[in-house]
């Protein structure tokens, strides 16, 4: 049977096909939907984990036990599951073992674009690169039987064009796996330093053994053509390259790229007059066909940032740019990012912007958002989990040198539970005064409403304990919790204050559901009104004072002609937040 699929959900498919049995991931773009897709299968344990480091040693577990297993992640994932990652490569599996990494180009959702091929040629992890979804499929099935026969865990890069990209696959049966027995073996899993010496000259002859099968394997192919021009590509860089340059160019297609195929390199390169190495980020082809002796033009031309797109390969190569329909740009109205309407974080932010005298560390998530306009309510963002630690260390530095500001920590729910809880134990641990705020809305909100530990939900839709962050702060060490409901300025306004004029650590909970999340029985029972009601501005009461605009509400908005607010009522759900600051009293409840 025939279907179009996704690559992420190809990569489910083939994962399925192959006889995976057990999967973890955290959910982050463009990967996510890889275990989402993965939990639809009866046959598979899907689960979301705390964090990629988690997820990476639960598989690494499941398949030291005898299972196939796999784990998937964004990009900046690996940097959290890589120190397990390096010394997995030395031990080998015993079930196979796949690791997705989604790299994004061009940054969509993400705070920078590292090129994840790197960790497989510094992990010396065979890796595989898949250019649509039917090869997502192939190559997942191939990685684990490559992996069992050559005993290596396999990467799988992806990008986002590929996950996102939707292709016709063949789909098959489900092979059935039996689990592999385990036996006692401290010589292949116990990595004292002794053993490991043992290990990595393992590795070193697997990778020479894996450099000789790159060279046959049908993941790399030639199709000559033209021999004027000869291209080089792996990903989707592969269809960009055929619709730039079509039927004149010779191409290399590479889908086993660690470690990659010296000899087919070389001979290719000889046969053509001129070589194009296509690949976006780092040039990781480019300096290998560099080091076997072969001139190429690679990132000398073509950017090391962003998408590199057909418009933008034809651009460098040619000097033609894309035609465009000409419009007057100056009809354009800029619309920043914002919060939906009735999002939680909107009354909390907009009360902590106008703090003065402190500095805001932020973290990844949706409420990154409110270092924008109206709000101007964040300084930092680094990455997952660093809002407290960063803070922490500000706060120090802004002590020691007798500068009078505190700092605000704000993270999300989920986030917190992947690596907040680390840096909230130094804080206590190291004795700062920092406040720091959980922004609890019931669910993990940018990704797409994943469930994690304190939803009380798995993966799979199943109850499960639900985690109480108010009781896992306190037992860090925690002695002053605020939880408030964010919707409420009063309460917003009111913990803030306590908790800055305290001269030790604290934290803020602000407890209230995404405005876009389903609502669950748990939700429906704590909160007492779940976005049943909406506003409406009495337009004789109000006097166009724009006051409620500064909260940022995208249901807002200002009519030129009877210089008077007014409210979208398809948007708009009741939050209050915009009633609280109006200074006539001007928005009411519709009846």
């Amino acid at each position: 049977m025939k279907k179009l699929m996704t690559g992420d959900e190809a990569i489910a498919r083939g994962a399925y096909e192959a006889g995976v049995s057990y999967a973890s991931a955290y959910p982050g773009t463009p990967s996510t939907e890889i275990l989402e897709n993965l939990s639809t299968y009866k046959e598979i344990y899907a689960e979301w984990a705390p964090n990629e480091k988690v997820a990476m040693e639960s598989a690494i577990g499941a398949s030291v036990a005898g299972l196939r297993s796999m784990v998937s992640m964004k990009h900046v994932g690996m940097n959290v599951a890589a120190d397990p990652m390096f010394t997995w490569s030395y031990m080998g599996v015993n079930g196979g073992n796949v690791i997705v990494t989604a790299d994004e180009p061009g940054m969509f959702s993400s705070q920078n674009e590292q090129d994840n091929r790197n960790y497989a040629k510094a992990a010396k992890i065979a890796m595989l690169e898949p250019s649509d979804s039917q090869e997502c499929i192939d190559m997942v099935k191939a990685a684990y039987e490559l992996g069992e026969k050559f005993d290596t865990p396999f990467m799988i890069r992806l990008t986002t064009r590929v996950c996102h990209s939707k292709t016709i696959v063949e789909l098959n049966d489900r092979q059935e796996i039996a689990a592999k027995e385990w036996t006692k073996n401290p010589g292949k899993y116990v990595c004292l330093p002794a053993i490991s010496r043992n290990l990595k000259k393992k590795v070193i002859r697997r990778m020479e053994t894996l450099a000789e099968y790159s060279e046959t394997t049908p993941f790399n192919r030639v199709e000559m053509g033209d021999l004027s021009v000869g291209v080089i590509a792996s990903g989707v860089c592969y269809y960009y390259a055929k619709e730039v340059f079509g039927e004149k160019a010779s191409y290399l297609k590479l889908g086993f790229t660690n470690p990659l195929p010296a000899k087919m390199i070389k001979e290719f390169c000889q046969k053509v007059d001129k070589v194009y190495v296509l690949e976006e980020n780092d040039p990781y082809i480019e300096e290998f066909v560099r080091q076997q002796g072969c001139s190429c033009i690679g990132k000398d031309l073509f950017p090391l940032d962003g998408e590199l797109t057909p418009d933008v390969i034809r651009e460098c190569v040619t000097g033609e740019k894309a035609e465009l329909i000409e419009f007057d740009s100056s009809l354009l109205t800029g619309r920043a990012p914002t919060f939906c309407a009735g999002c939680p974080h909107r009354g909390l932010f907009y009360r902590l912007g106008k703090r003065k005298d402190i500095m805001i560390s932020g973290d990844i998530g949706c409420y990154t958002l409110a270092a924008g306009k109206p709000y101007n309510a964040m300084d930092s963002t680094v990455c997952m989990g660093a809002s407290i630690s960063l803070g922490h260390g500000a706060q120090k530095a802004f002590t020691q040198e007798g500068v009078n500001r505190r700092v605000v920590t704000v993270i999300g729910d989920s986030t917190f539970f992947h690596t907040g809880i680390n840096s909230l134990i130094n804080t206590v641990y190291n004795k700062s005064n920092t406040v720091n705020i959980i922004l609890d809305n019931r669910i993990t909100g940018m990704t797409g409403h994943q469930d994690n530990p304190g939803t009380g939900y798995t993966a799979k839709g199943e109850d499960t304990t639900a985690i109480s962050i108010e009781g896992l702060v306190k037992a860090v060490g925690i002695r002053h919790v605020f939880v408030i409901n964010p919707n409420h300025l009063d309460e917003v306004d009111d913990a803030l204050d306590k908790a800055l004029a305290l001269d030790e650590p604290s934290v803020i909970i602000t407890r209230w559901p995404c405005a876009l999340k389903k609502f669950s029985r748990q939700d429906k029972e704590e909160f007492d009104s779940l976005f049943v009601t909406r506003d409406t501005i009495d337009a004789d009461l109000c006097i166009g004072c724009k006051r409620c605009l500064g909260t940022g509400c995208p249901a807002l908005y200002f009519n030129a002609e009877t210089k008077k607010a007014s409210i979208n009522p398809a948007q708009c759900v009741g939050c209050d937040v915009c009633a609280q600051v109006c200074p006539k009293k001007a928005i009411r409840k519709e009846d």
